[in-house]
């Protein structure tokens, strides 16, 4: 099921994805509606990141700045550290 949405950009804007709409074959509708989706799923994966990081850090659950700054120093050394744990 799909559903009608307006937007306004500006000239510039259109007129590229008028260009990216004929060169692709493809409607600006179609080209503008993938665009959105795929903002959509990437902001929303990273929100979500974000905030189970803070219910992490909420619950305790964290490493020291000062071990994770030492593990990030010894890569790429012979005798490189494994990754701090919580």
């Amino acid at each position: 099921m799909t559903t009608t949405l307006s937007v306004r950009i500006d000239i510039g804007t259109k007129k590229r994805l008028e260009a990216l709409a004929k060169r692709a074959r493809r409607s600006k509708s179609f080209l503008a509606a993938e665009a959105i989706a795929a903002f959509v799923e990437s902001e929303s994966w990273q929100l979500d990141e974000i905030l189970g990081g803070l219910r992490e850090l909420d619950e305790g659950r964290s490493v020291a700045h000062q071990q994770v700054s030492t593990w990030l120093r010894s890569w790429g050394r012979k005798r490189e550290r494994k990754a701090p744990r919580v």
